[in-house]
Parts: structure tokens; sequence; C-alpha cells
């Protein structure tokens, strides 16, 4: 008998259902359905995915949702909602965004809003959450009776349907006969979350994920209801209710949603005075086009721009333009920096003259058929930049403008990736945290990562994973889960813009601002055929907007960025010597090394090693260098690549290069070429052979030698997949320009604005703080009486603010700068009585001190030991001035401070990493220098330019690896008083001194200075050695203890022995015979080479807890 499931949750219904939509869609179609439903709850996340699935597979589409209806405030029903038609499927849009965009926690519809849309949709009062069962358990059989009847009576006597689920008679028989009572039909289902019957422990790990309990604390009534079950499957279970089988496919036969889907859905712009668009953007080109060329317009520009609009016209994209325009005129006329450009829309005189680019193509010899080519109908792709901490009122404005049902932000799935779905796998099953950790940490959390890859791949992995069931029931469970939608974020950049309300074709969600989000991701957007534009919101815009602040307020500069003189040497000079940190595009170790050796000397150098600088064209920058400095011959297939390839000496670095070399050589159109270029680039064997014929004929039919061509078609192929957007990296170089002009000019104020963008990572404001000093910049502590809420600029130096302060917020700032305001700070007594205590907490008092901030009231020792008594006293201030009504210019007296010993230098910077994350006013290693000088010690800066070095430092960060082969090594980040290094530890040298290592102590290392893969200078270690053993004399021995059980086994005291001698060195090793009571040192020949290799083994010998190493002090 044929039926249909009418009861199904997606992976959208999300941390409820193992059902991914393709599985889901095939498995359906292997059973020999011939229709499906989906019902998620709530949300509309994978109706138009789903439907797309089912016709693809040949499956009817059934598309419901499942949802709470609250029609009082005390009583609420679950109902499984079907779309009938197209108008149904657009009213489940609207109830789905109703509930979605509440603010509040719970999600439901209230009776009024769901009769405002109950037109064209099907109702099914479910087995599980419905009224009517809840009524049937409390024997409230006439409150069941009404409600059914309530429903019939308002949403349509044939539109109601009453369910039953799973295989208790005694449950589901009431119910039966509720439905032949009061003539409604019924329907039978599976509520199904689970494809596969050995899913079902996955299933209950995820509803333990979402509820936040362990999977033990569950309770499930039916675990078997929500499995898919065959049609053979639902007939024998459901074999005493044919009819509700039957009903299934009724149901779904009433159902008809056709999607209009790829279609797209162009937005209109409202033109003043009832011009049409195409003559207003013309209009429009005209006045900009003066603005931009002046007396340099000529005829040839003119005519480009006529040709782009006629393009524009033809393709219908005239309303998007203006639509872009508009916003980007928002943009300017509120100070709202903009980039100059991003992608292919560069390459459009349009654009230019419009003002959403900055870059002028002519004059950069870039192509508009590289963006709109009019050889193939394709939507325009117009990627703006914005400061970031601007781009949310950039989206306002469009929300404003075009009304807030028309304007949404493109949705995201935030999923279980591979070593969060362990963790929380682990969590679920109460499996213990440290099996768990060991797991997660052997996962690499590199982008692309999963389960499988990270076992095949890691050898340490797959030896935990079978150390044990519990650890191997883990990852089994977590690669089932890993993947699943976890929840919703938003798209980085999306936005999209609609001429009809948007809930016409695509469900809406609350946002994080005041844009909503759409219930679909990029994909399922294009797929309703909805026109997406990005707004980036760039950091890098921020720091240029920050710095010509800066400079504008510090040296009375007020600098037009768009108008920089694009030859000036001193920011060559800064870019040849590859000083690039927070210049964009540039700043990698490997952008710089190529920096130094190419030299950049124009601004075409800069475009050139912004589009070879990735994998692939990397090989080709030897030959750009060798070309531009004359030391290679540049040579040319046929005197005709010259004109477009000389720029770039010989090497074709772009892809309108190419496009430039077909139509010049085989005599395409721009347009033409661009899909040569497109066709080449996807090496498809028949579309080269085709591509090559149409190429070479082309060629021959110019003049050109067969073979000649035929030479020039297979260096254009090679150079397909390397080629880059020229306009691209024109409009990206410039901002690296501007920035990198900004750097050479004034480093204070962009060394203060970069040091204010990262002031929450301490790990790179470190780093840029030991920068700024090698440059010569002096960075000045935290001051109350002169520091900000961020950098800032004086004469001295650029002063350190006090937001990175830890517990130190904006508000409470903002409060210790008013009280500075109204009269100079005299005491911790005195600033504790003039601010908010609720706001600047002993707390936050705290972290001042520690910092620094304070020193100009007293010694640190001594504010600390008085903070409470200063809160005490500001107390008493607060209530005299209460019970005076002020009326008296008196003051309660101040009392004295609390004496205490001053702080050791070493505690002073102790306290200092403690409330900044790292030291401010030196490093612990200064303390040691005079002492290291007879161990020929380099500093960091000293070392950078040797080869074999012996440093000190701090060990900061220690990171554990396996090689490829299952050894072990690691990486050490480390720094002294002029810098911080990566130090690399290779697994022999590893297996000698890992036990000794630890973070926040002091190390001499020895070994070589190199350049890695990334060309930052790194360490690669020979010897580390704990500073306090070397400065102290401190020396180590090592200590076995022998119980009586190992002293029987003669074998293992001679493995003992063996092993001993194995790894001789200096360190002395001490036996203690349990069982005798006695204390031996062993003679010299049994000294050993402390090694983590030797205390394992020694470990499995003897037992861990009987194998300790300890330091004593060496008299001699």
């Amino acid at each position: 008998m044929e039926s249909v499931h009418i009861h199904v949750h997606s992976e959208y219904t999300l941390l409820s259902s193992m059902c991914r939509i393709p599985a889901l869609v095939e498995k359906a179609k292997a059973a020999q359905f011939s229709a499906l439903a989906l019902t998620d709850r709530h949300v509309m996340y994978g109706a138009v995915p789903f439907y797309k699935a089912c016709k693809e597979s040949g499956l009817k589409p059934i598309i419901g949702m499942e949802t709470t209806v609250r029609f009082a405030e005390d009583r609420e029903s679950d109902l499984l909602l079907y779309a009938r038609s197209n108008k149904g499927y657009e009213h489940l849009l609207k109830l789905s965004t109703i509930i979605q965009c509440r603010e509040e926690k719970e999600k439901y519809v209230t009776w009024e809003e769901l009769l405002a849309y109950k037109d064209d949709l099907l109702y099914v009062i479910p087995y599980s959450g419905g009224f009517v069962r809840a009524c049937l358990e409390d024997e409230a059989l006439e409150r069941g009776e009404r409600f059914i009847q309530f429903l019939k009576d308002h949403l349509g006597g044939e539109s109601v349907y009453l369910e039953i689920q799973g295989t208790d008679r005694s449950k589901v028989e009431p119910i039966n006969q509720l439905a032949a009572k009061l003539a409604i039909p019924l329907v039978c289902s599976q509520h199904i979350q689970v494809l596969e019957r050995e899913d079902l422990d996955a299933w209950k790990v995820i509803q333990a994920i979402r509820e936040g309990v362990l999977v033990e604390e569950l309770r499930i009534e039916q675990e078997e209801d929500v499995c898919f079950f065959t049609l053979t499957e639902m007939e024998q279970t459901f074999r005493a209710y044919p009819e509700a089988l039957q009903n299934t496919k009724k149901l779904a036969d009433r159902c008809h949603v056709e999607l209009t889907l790829g279609k797209p859905r162009l937005p209109k712009f409202q033109t003043p005075n009832e011009q049409s668009a195409e003559d207003y953007l013309r209009k429009l080109c005209e006045q900009g086009a003066k603005e931009r060329y002046g007396e340099e317009w000529t005829k040839e520009k003119a005519q480009r721009l006529g040709e782009e609009l006629a393009v524009i016209e033809r393709m219908g994209f005239s309303d998007y333009f203006l639509i872009v325009w508009d916003f980007m005129r928002f943009a300017r006329e509120a100070s709202i920096v903009t980039g100059p450009g991003r992608g292919s829309v560069a390459g459009s005189l349009v654009a230019y003259v419009l003002f959403i680019t900055d870059v002028d193509p002519l004059h950069y010899d870039l192509l508009f058929e590289r963006f709109l080519n009019p050889e193939r109908i394709s939507l325009p792709d117009i990627d703006l930049d914005f400061p970031d901490h601007r781009r949310e009122e950039v989206i306002v404005y469009v929300k404003k403008k075009y009304g807030a049902n028309r304007v949404a932000q493109i949705l995201t799935f935030g999923t279980l990736a591979a070593r969060a779905s362990v963790r929380d796998v682990g969590k679920a099953l109460a499996i213990p945290p440290n099996v768990i950790e060991k797991i997660s940490k052997e996962i690499s959390g590199r982008p692309g990562m999963t389960l499988v890859k990270a076992y095949n791949e890691n050898e340490r992995l797959r030896q935990l994973v079978h150390a044990s069931d519990e650890a191997q029931k883990v990852m089994k469970l977590a690669r089932k889960v890993e993947g699943l939608p976890r929840h919703t974020s938003t798209h980085a950049a999306g936005v999209v813009i609609s001429e009809q309300p948007l809930t016409e074709v695509i469900a809406l969600q609350h946002g994080q601002g005041e844009v909503p989000l759409t219930q679909g991701t990029m994909e399922t957007v294009e797929d309703v055929g909805l026109i997406k534009m990005d707004f980036l919101g760039l950091r890098n815009l921020t720091l240029l907007e920050m710095v010509v602040k800066r400079v504008r307020e510090t040296y009375g500069h007020s600098l037009n960025v768009k108008q920089l003189p694009l030859n000036d040497a001193k920011t060559f000079a800064l870019l040849a010597k590859g000083e690039t940190t927070g210049v964009f595009q540039l700043e990698s170790g490997g952008m710089r090394k190529v920096l130094r050796e190419l030299k950049p000397n124009t601004f075409a150098d800069i475009v050139a090693v912004n589009a070879l600088y990735r994998p692939g064209p990397m090989e080709f920058i030897p030959d750009y260098i060798q070309g531009k400095e004359g030391t290679k011959e540049i040579t040319y297939l046929h005197p005709d690549l010259e004109p477009i390839l000389s720029s770039t000496y010989g090497v074709i670095v772009y892809q309108e290069q190419i496009m430039q070399i077909a139509a010049k050589m085989a005599g395409f159109s721009l347009g033409e070429a661009d899909l040569l270029r497109r066709a080449i680039s996807k090496k498809k064997g028949e579309a080269l052979r085709q591509q090559e014929e149409a190429f070479v004929t082309g060629a021959v039919r110019q003049g050109y030698e067969q073979e000649t061509a035929k030479k020039i078609y297979e260096l254009i192929v090679r150079f397909a997949n390397y080629g880059f957007n020229k306009s691209h990296a024109v409009a990206y170089s410039m901002l690296a320009y501007q920035l990198a002009y900004l750097k050479a000019h004034y480093p204070s104020s962009f060394y203060a604005a970069l040091a204010s963008t990262i002031w929450n990572q301490p790990e790179k404001l470190e780093r840029l703080l030991q920068e700024m000093k090698q440059q010569g910049i002096r960075v000045l502590p935290p001051s109350l009486s002169k520091s900000d809420i961020h950098f800032s600029e004086e004469e001295e130096g650029v002063r350190f603010p006090l937001l990175p302060l830890r517990y130190v917020s904006v508000r409470a700032i903002r409060e210790l700068i008013k009280a500075r305001r109204e009269a100079p700070v005299r005491s911790l007594f005195d600033l504790c009585s003039r601010v908010d205590g609720r706001i600047v907490t002993s707390r936050v008092m705290e972290s001042l001190i520690k910092a620094g901030a304070l020193d100009e009231l007293g010694e640190r020792a001594t504010l600390l030991a008085n903070i409470e008594e200063a809160f005490q006293f500001a107390e008493q201030v607060k209530e005299f001035q209460e019970n005076t009504g002020g009326l008296f210019q008196l003051s309660v007296e101040e009392p004295e401070y609390i004496k205490v010993e001053p702080l050791t230098d070493l505690e002073k910077l102790a306290y200092e990493k403690e409330a900044v994350g790292f030291y401010l006013s030196g490093h612990p290693l200064l303390a040691y220098t005079e002492s290291l000088r007879q161990y020929d010690r380099l500093t960091y800066l000293e070392g950078a330019e040797r080869r074999f070095v012996k440093l000190a430092g701090m060990i900061h960060r220690i990171r554990r690896i396996r090689t490829k082969r299952g050894e072990v090594m690691g990486f050490l980040t480390m720094s002294d008083e002029t810098g911080e290094w990566e130090a690399v530890v290779f697994p022999a040298v590893w297996a000698m001194y890992e036990w000794g290592l630890k973070e926040g102590e002091l190390y001499f290392v020895e070994g070589k200075m190199d350049r890695g893969r990334s060309e930052e200078l790194q360490l690669l270690v020979d010897k580390v050695l704990p500073l306090k053993h070397m400065l102290k004399k401190e020396k180590e021995k090592l200590f076995l203890k022998i119980t009586a059980d190992v002293e029987k086994e003669v074998e293992r005291l001679n493995d003992i022995r063996r092993l001993l001698q194995v790894h001789h060195g200096p360190t002395p090793v001490v036996m203690y015979y349990e069982k005798q009571r006695k204390t031996i040192q062993l003679p010299e020949k049994y000294h050993v080479s402390l090694s983590f290799i030797l205390l394992h083994e020694l470990e499995q010998l003897v037992g861990k807890e009987h194998v300790v190493v300890s330091t004593y002090e060496d008299e001699s």
C-alpha cells in the first residue's frame, strides 16, 4: 500500500535530526516512495535545497513546517502545516518569519497570526506535542473534541488531519476513535529524524548536546518512532489503520508547489522625475566623467563609456548600477572611507565615473569585458569595502531606503567541526575530560580538516583511538555528527536587496543588528533569484581612516589618500626593506622576502607582486625579478606579444593579458576572449581542443603562422590557471600603497592606529610593540593622567592606553578621564572618592596599579596595600556629602598610606604580565644580563644576522606536533628584551629536552638561525637548558625507587643498568631500595643524559611514580 512520510525533520532542525537532505531524498527514492515531506521545526532553511533534491530525483516535494500555535497564555499545541500551493508556500515563509523574528527565546505563532495566513495550507495535529494527545492523557476527552472542532471550524473541515504514531495500540486507539467520532481524517507517520537504525546512538548524542545534558539523562519514549521506515515497514506497523496510511498519500496529492528557481529578480531604483533608469544612469555618468577627467575627457574615453553603457542597458542592469551608486554616494557624504575597488568591477569606466571605484581603468589598461561580458549573460558582481566599524551604517541606510522587508543579510551555518564534534560527543557521553583532550589535541584545527583525514594522517591519533573502547566510541559517533549545522551566523559580507517583499520568496529571521537574516544560505539566495551584493568590513580601511585622522589631529595635515603621488621614494624604500607589518596584502614573511628581492620602485611592481604571490604563479617571480633587473633576456614567441607582455617582462601575470593576446592574434572580440579564458581555465579536454581550433584558425586568418599560433595557444593554456584578475590586483595594490605611504611618512601615527586595532590580541600586540621599539619609536607606559582609551601619540613616543588592561572597560576609562579632567588626581584616596565605585571597582583599580598606570600616585606595593582603605574612604566622603547636602566646602581628611616593602623589579614585571598579558617596562631576562656575558649570549636582534647563536629567553608557548613519520617535535615561542622568535625543536633534540620545558620559564638555547617556509627568522635548536640551573649552578639528579617486586626480578635490574649505560651523560643517578631501606649513588659510569625517552623507558620498568628528577646546588 502506497504511503508518504509526512513528518520529517532534516539537519536544519538544528541538533535534532541526523537526516541530511541529499541522503534523505536518496533513501526515499531507493525505498520507492513517490513523494516526501519536509516539516522542520519553525524554520524554512531546508525548503529550497529539499525541493531541488526531490525534483532532481523524481520525487514530489511536500513542503511543510512544524510549529507551536499559542491560542492563549495557558493553551498551545504543536501543528504541522503543509503548503497546498505556491500561495500556501508563501504563507509558510511569512509564518516562519514571524516566529523567527521574535526576540523572545520561546518560538511560536499566535492563533491570530496563523489565521491571517491560513489559506492554502493543510494542517495535521501531531501525535507528539499535540493538544489532543495531552487531553487524552489527562482524561479530558471533551476538551480534545472541542479543540478539534474549533480547528475545523476556523481552518476548514477538510484541511485538518489527526496524526497517530508508534505501535502502542493502547495510546493510538483512543485517537482513532476520536477521529471517527468527529469525522476527521487520520494520518499515520514516523517522526523521522534518523535514516538508519545504527545512527540512533548518534541521534541521542545530538539531543544531549542541544539540551546540555548527558545522554543517560535523556528521556526518550519510543526511539523506533524517529527512524525512517520503508513502505513495507509502514504497512506492517499501521496494518490496523489502512485508511490512515492511504490518507498520507491523499494529503500529498493535495499539495502542488512549483518554485521558480534560477531566474534573477532584479531590484528597481526610484529615479527622480520618472526618468528611465537608463537615462538617469547615462546622465550621472556624464556628470561623473567631467568630475573625474575635466579637460582630459576625450572622444575615445566617451566611446568606451558609451560601449559600457550599451552593454549594461542591453543586459538590464541599469537599476543595479544606480542602487550601488546611491549607497556609495551615501557613504561618501557620511564621511565613510570606501575601498578603491574589489574584483573585476575595477575594470569598468562606468563604475569609476560613478565613484563606485577609485581606479582609472583606462590608465591601467583594465578590461570591462572581464567584468561584464556581452557574449555571456551573467549577473554583475560588485563587492564593496567599508571600514569594519562602519559597514553596518551603510546596510542600515539601504534598509531605510528600500524598506525593512526588502533588505536582509545572508545567513550561514556554524557546523560541528572535526575537533568540536569529538569534544561535544565526549562531553555528552561523560567520557573523562583527559581522554577527550588527548584525542582532540591530535586533530588539527585548520580549515577543511575532517576526522577521517585526521585519522589517516596522524599515527598518534590512531593509537589513542584504539587504546580504549570509549575512545573508539567517541570517534565513531563524532564522525556521524561531524558537519551537522549547529547554529546560525551572519555571512561576512552578503546583503540582498529585493524589489518585492522578501517574504514572498524567502523566510527571514532576527539578525544581530537592525537588518534581518535570510533563512537560506548564499546558494539558496541565488536559487530563488535574489541579487546579492557584498558589503565587506575591511579592518585595513578602518586602519587607514584612523591613521588619516591621527595625522590631521597631530600634525595638522589633511591628507586625501586618493591623491597621493604614486612615485614616492620613501614609500618604495620601506617596501624594498620588507617593513610591511600592517600593510594590506604585503604582511606575510614570504611576501616580505619577495619585496626585499624585487625592490619595487613603481606602482606596477606592487600590482604584479600581488598577482604573482600565490601558489602556482610564485614560480614565475624569479623570472619577473630577473626581467626587471635586466639579468635575463626577455624573449617573445612573436613580436606582437611584446606590447602586451613587456610591462611584466615577458611573464603572463594577468587574465586580461590572455584576453588581449586572443583579441590581437586570433581576432577575437574581448568578450569572446574572456570566454576562451574561462574555458581554458577549466582544463576540460574537449573544451581545450575546441578552443585551440578556434584560436589557431583565427590566428591563421589574421596572418600568423599555424605553428606560431599553436605555440602561443600552449603558452596561454600554461598560464590560464595562474593568471590573476588585474582589476582586482590594481585595486588592492592601491590600498596597500596608501597604507605603505602613511607608514613611511607618519610611522608613529600608523603604529598607534595599528596597535589600537589589535588592543585585545595580547600576542599580536606584544610583537607589534617590539617592532615599534626596533624602529626607534618609544612606547610610553600606561598613565592615569595621560593614557586614553586607545593608543595615542605624544612628543616622546606612543602612549600605551588603558583599554588593554585586564578588567578595565571603556565605561571605567571614561569615568577615570572624567575624574582627571575635573582636577589633577592627588592620591589613591582622592581617585577612589571621585569615581563611581560600581564602575571603577577594586578589581579595576588593582589592574591599573599592577600595570603601572597609577605610578604617579605612589609605589605599586603601597597602592595595592591601600585599595581596600581607599574605597572605604570613598564611602565616607560620599556619606559626608549626602549628610551635608554639599552646602559646606569641607572635606574628609585623607588617611596616611599603609607602608609596605616596595616591589622588586621581577615582581613588577610579573604583575604587568598579569594585568596586560605581557611585560611592559622590561623583560625578566634583564636581571641576568651581566651573568650571561660569560656564556657569549647574544640578544635576538644581534643573533638575527648570525648563523650559529647562543640566545636566552622566556618560553611563552609550547606547541607539540607529530611529523609524517610519526615522530614528535616541538615549536617554542620565545622572547628576550629585543623581540619574540620561534624556536624549532626537531624530534631527536625534542626527545632529549622535552621533559624540562615549561611555559613561563627562562632558558638558554643554542642553535642555528634560519628562515623557514614563511621566510620568518627562526632558531633551529640544538640544545636548551633551564637558565636557573646554569646561573645558580643548579644540577639535576635522577632518583629511582626500586620496590621489593622490582628487586626480585634480576632481568629487570639488568635492563635498568643497560638503559643507564646507553644514555650515559653528566647527571648523577641515586637508587633507593625499598626493601633494604638503603640509598646508593651510582658510580660515574652510570650517570645519564636526561631525556624524555630515558625517563619514559625507566617509568615502564619501575613505575612512573618511582622516577623523580630533582635539583641541587653545586657548591664547587
